[in-house]
């Protein structure tokens, strides 16, 4: 019977041999597990798939990457909980000998790193471990389930582009979010407040969520506000809430130990929160633990607005999200393909004008 997966994590959490008695048996184990070849069985000349593949390093010398599959990804393994930051460097001083594969692993058994390599786009790192393997969810650290994540590295690795990941994530934190919003807007739940503050508030909690991420708001504390034991005491809870609100709508604002910047512009104009119940908050720590929220695209600030705008409207978050592919559709024949014409006339022009000017220049020096 082929490997399962919590088969797989079973005999890996247990197992402390050294790196190099491990690595081949570990890999091989994933292979089964994934339902992938491993290289002795795919190409026993070791060409384009190959366990310890000697290389050249960048700095000078030589190497062993401990997997490599030629144009997909290199693989190297360090013993459990030795700094996987070493082991990305030597792939880093591998990788040009190895023909710069789109994507970099580093494994000490137990945790996972995937590093894209992708040319001309940002850097994306999908972590995750063991335990995150078998439960196969999105964390904050591996914005797709870590299985279609190992998938990719023998697939089609191009789903872990930054831009493809973006799109998905925001869907999936999209429809999360949007059962908070549905649940808000229920007329039993009897609020005493319009659609409109209700989408309000929504706005302020998903502002909350990308100034978090992305380090506006200091040491994560909105996010360890909502993991907190807090969230199954919503009275408690929203106080601290409305005082970080107001903290934020201030200048020189102070939560706790915080200082906290100035937010103008009218969304913390006022403190004023919507009741929220443990159910409630119970949405708002599955999206805040699982999302790293600056990966996800502020697209979704505008289908809010469109709840609150629009009541004959029902459509949920994230129903009217649109990538960055079907922008294009219109972008492209409208705006760009235009601009491209003109550019190339531009071009044109510039060019014969140079070629005179050298034809001029190549005169005078002859004279």
């Amino acid at each position: 019977m082929p490997l399962t997966i919590a088969d797989f994590v079973k005999r890996w959490k247990i197992n402390s041999q050294s790196e190099r008695a491990t690595a081949q048996s570990h890999f091989r184990d994933l292979c089964e597990v994934l339902g992938e070849k491993n290289p002795t069985e795919s190409d026993p000349t070791g060409e384009r798939y190959a366990f310890e593949k000697h290389v050249n390093k960048t700095r000078g010398g030589t190497g062993f990457a401990d997997v490599w599959l030629r144009g997909h990804f290199a693989w190297e393994y360090k013993v459990k909980h030795k700094n996987l930051q070493k082991a990305y460097e030597q792939l880093n001083d591998y990788r040009e000998d190895l023909g710069n594969p789109p994507l970099l692993v580093v494994c000490d058994f137990e945790r996972f790193e995937v590093h894209t390599n992708f040319t001309a786009t940002s850097k994306r790192v999908y972590a995750f471990n063991l335990d995150d393997l078998n439960r196969n969810q999105v964390t904050a650290t591996c914005p797709l389930p870590p299985l279609e994540v190992l998938r990719a590295l023998f697939g089609d690795y191009n789903v872990l582009r930054p831009e493809h990941t973006d799109a998905y994530v925001t869907q999936e934190a999209a429809k999360l979010f949007s059962k908070l919003a549905e649940r808000l807007e229920l007329e039993e739940r009897s609020l005493g407040a319009s659609r409109a503050e209700i989408a309000h508030f929504l706005m302020r909690l998903l502002f909350c969520l990308f100034a978090d991420s992305i380090g506006l708001l200091p040491d994560h504390l909105f996010r360890k506000l909502i993991l907190s034991d807090d969230r199954f005491l919503p009275r408690k809870f929203l106080r601290k809430l409305k005082l970080l609100f107001e903290a934020m709508s201030e200048r020189d604002g102070i939560f706790g130990e915080h200082s906290i910047k100035y937010f103008n512009g009218g969304l913390f104009d006022s403190a004023s929160i919507i009741l929220l119940d443990e159910a409630d908050l119970g949405i708002l720590y599955e999206v805040s633990k699982n999302y790293d929220w600056s990966h996800i695209a502020p697209a979704i600030f505008g289908t809010l607005f469109e709840r609150s705008l629009d009541p004959a409207r029902r459509s949920l978050i994230g129903a009217h999200y649109t990538s960055e592919e079907d922008i294009l559709l219109l972008i492209e024949p409208v705006l760009v393909r235009p601009l491209r014409q003109r550019w190339e006339s531009v071009k044109q022009r510039v060019l014969e004008a140079l070629e005179v000017e050298h034809a001029e220049e190549a005169a005078r020096n002859s004279r």
